[in-house]
């Protein structure tokens, strides 16, 4: 591998915040970043070796760019596979696997890969139009989700009753049983090409209900030491089911009895990862690295309490973002401000992630309270 020689020339598909906060860490291992996204002035633009403008869903342009590239990786899902197949057969590294995103990136096949594998989730009914949906078998209410394209809360649709339906998607979705979850919580695991494997401890999440983010994450849980040690073992199985080379980001739900399910799967760095930077010994975005360059997997040991809170755009401002109250944020001992270099703002839109670090778990729990009642971004 020519990693860390200075010329290995990487292909991100993507150029969104993971795939500047996965270019930071690539600094420090002299590797060449080469990045595609459609958006001229995405987060990644400035930061890269090159950076290209092009569809990250139209083939040419994906396996054009792949092939002047020795790896590629991605930072969203939503990449044209067919081109990524070729690639690989043609000899360029591929992680996550092409297969893999393919998998990931239909909600159905991935529910059908869980019950194959006797991975526990909830229960679920394919659907592929508006009259299936009237005879499921899942009992009101339940959560709709289109088998494709929805991320960040959208294409997921709950339907309490009846009158719902009318509103319900009728593109090919899957429905699943409304799980009362006492809390969500996911692990995210890394494995190399030779197979080691190693999951980051268990985190807890707490979500915007209007728009299905994650808000705030605690790291480490304190949920007891079974349920932590059933969630590791849960997504190693997956990862080694999947036989995936790179991160995979499992979330889950922990119900009122304290069953884990597994919800989605995402295999990338994620948002419930972001804490790592500061939180452990390993960042998500150098194990993603380490495992796609088959180096040896970093200690995910956490070095002390983690609070991440994502720093959202605020309700009724659309344009320049302007960050309001941020000089007092920055006066607080052990808080990291990491903005995603977006110049324009819209409601809910990431704009930044904030990680408060401290000794004492209910101090930093304050401070985090503290970050998300004063910062606001508005324009």
């Amino acid at each position: 591998m020519k990693a860390f020689y200075g010329d290995l020339k990487l292909g991100i598909l993507g150029g969104g915040q993971l795939g500047r906060m996965l270019i930071q860490q690539a600094i420090n291992y002299n590797v060449t970043i080469k990045v595609l996204d459609p958006d001229r002035e995405a987060p990644c633009r400035k930061l890269c070796d090159e950076f290209v403008v092009g569809s990250l869903n139209d083939y040419e342009t994906v396996y054009n760019f792949g092939k002047k590239v020795d790896m590629l990786t991605i930072e969203i899902e939503k990449v044209n596979v067919d081109a990524l197949e070729q690639l690989e057969k043609e000899g360029v590294l591929v992680y996550p696997q092409p297969r893999v995103i393919r998998l990931i990136q239909d909600k159905g096949l991935q529910k059908q890969f869980f019950k194959e594998n006797n991975i526990p989730t909830a229960e679920f009914q394919v659907i592929s139009s508006a009259a299936q949906l009237k005879e499921s078998h899942i009992p009101f209410p339940y959560i709709q989700k289109l088998r494709r394209d929805g991320y960040d809360g959208r294409g997921v649709y709950k339907v309490i009753d009846e009158s719902y339906l009318e509103k319900a998607f009728t593109e090919p979705s899957l429905i699943e049983r409304w799980i009362d979850f006492e809390k969500e919580i996911g692990i995210i695991v890394a494995r190399s090409e030779n197979g080691e494997v190693k999951t980051f401890p268990l985190v807890e999440m707490e979500f915007n209900p209007q728009v299905n983010l994650v808000e705030f994450l605690i790291s480490p849980s304190t949920l007891p030491f079974e349920i932590q040690q059933d969630a590791a073992q849960i997504a190693v199985k997956i990862a080694e089911d999947l036989k995936i080379v790179g991160l995979l980001a499992v979330e889950m739900f922990l119900d009122k009895h304290g069953k884990i399910l597994v919800n989605e799967l995402a295999p990338r760095p994620h948002n419930s990862g972001h804490q790592s930077i500061e939180g452990n010994v390993v960042s998500q975005f150098e194990q993603h690295l380490r495992a796609i360059f088959n180096q040896p997997l970093g200690d995910t040991a956490c070095l002390n309490n983690a609070i991440m809170v994502n720093v959202l755009g605020e309700a009724g401002y659309e344009g320049p973002a302007v960050y309001e109250g941020i000089e007092k944020v920055l006066k607080c001992p052990g808080v990291y401000v990491h903005l995603y270099g977006k110049a324009l703002t819209k409601p809910f839109r990431k704009m930044g992630h904030v990680t408060i670090i401290d000794a004492d778990r209910e101090k930093a729990i304050e401070k985090a309270r503290f970050v998300q009642a004063t910062l606001k971004v508005i324009s």
